[in-house]
């Protein structure tokens, strides 16, 4: 038999098998590999002692503003200070929603420009991300384990602080039924749901930047300026927020519906407010989700 007849007759060897035969061999080793590709990227995300620096520093913060207001305001029953922190001395639960609105402007998009920016630039710089590209899974896949890794971390990140918040809140100022608002007072079990919202409304609209890191570290293998850049997106974005005269866009701007969590601790909670929030950051999603893909299939991988 010549060499062309038996390179014929290997090729003609799988066609003559039933389809249902064969897509469980091809298919499985590839679902495997996804969920250890996963698997792995989450302990590397949450294993790294950079990242659990920067979440126990998060964590810190709740702390650190309980001890400040319980011994500059004298005590539980004291004067607390403007808006969210002059609650947190009468009913420590509100030490959870402060600690929120002060990481919001600049330490938690910090932290998340880090891990997002890091995702796929950060391979690209050590010379690992050929090497995972050689893995039975597409691009596509690579690019959603990163996804879930940075949105991983968030979700760390954000949890953290509300843990922190609420322990050390109930330590130094009790927890007791919830004044909201509007001045109507709910429940500690009706408050304890409204701040969870509050968190995971915080926690969502951290999404949005998560996919424009992404999209910024697939375009550079220097890890800094992909973290750079993204957090520089968030400022110019609330930057242009300020500016009356761009009102027009600014119910578009990734960081304009950031506060809306406040919707949470009315009496009756706006469920059309927190839509449009998350609706801007399904949108900015929806286009760097895009850009990220588009750009990572495409572009030639060398280091």
């Amino acid at each position: 038999m010549s060499p062309a007849e038996s390179v014929s007759s290997v090729r003609s060897e799988p066609e003559a098998q039933p389809e249902s035969s064969i897509q469980p061999e091809r298919w499985a080793p590839r679902r495997g590999a996804t969920l250890r590709l996963i698997g792995a990227e989450l302990r590397l995300v949450l294993g790294r002692r950079r990242n659990q620096v920067l979440i126990a520093g998060l964590g810190t913060m709740p702390l650190l503003i309980g001890l400040v207001l319980y011994f500059t305001s004298g005590g539980p029953h004291g004067d607390g200070g403007p808006g969210f922190i002059a609650q947190v001395t009468q009913n420590g639960l509100f030490l959870v929603v402060s600690a929120l609105f002060i990481c919001l402007p600049f330490l938690l998009p910090l932290t998340v420009a880090i891990a997002s920016g890091d995702a796929v630039a950060g391979e690209a710089s050590t010379g690992t991300l050929r090497y995972l590209l050689l893995l039975p899974v597409s691009r596509t896949r690579l690019l959603v384990a990163k996804a879930l890794g940075a949105l991983a971390f968030v979700a760390a990140a954000v949890a953290a602080i509300a843990l922190v918040g609420l322990v050390a809140g109930a330590a130094l100022f009790g927890l007791h039924d919830v004044v909201l608002l509007s001045g109507t007072t709910v429940p500690l079990s009706e408050g304890l749901v409204r701040v969870l919202g509050v968190v995971l409304y915080v926690g969502a609209s951290m999404t949005g930047l998560v996919a424009v890191g992404l999209f910024f570290s697939t375009l550079t293998e220097v890890p800094v300026a992909a973290m750079a850049a993204t957090v520089v997106t968030a400022i110019v974005s609330t930057v242009l927020d300020s500016l009356n005269a761009l009102s027009a866009i600014h119910p578009y701007l990734l960081t304009h519906h950031w506060y809306d969590f406040a919707a949470f601790l009315r009496l009756e909670v706006d469920w059309t407010v927190v839509a449009q929030g998350l609706g801007v950051q399904a949108a900015w999603i929806a286009v760097f989700g895009s850009l990220a893909w588009s750009r990572f299939i495409q572009s030639s991988i060398t280091s």
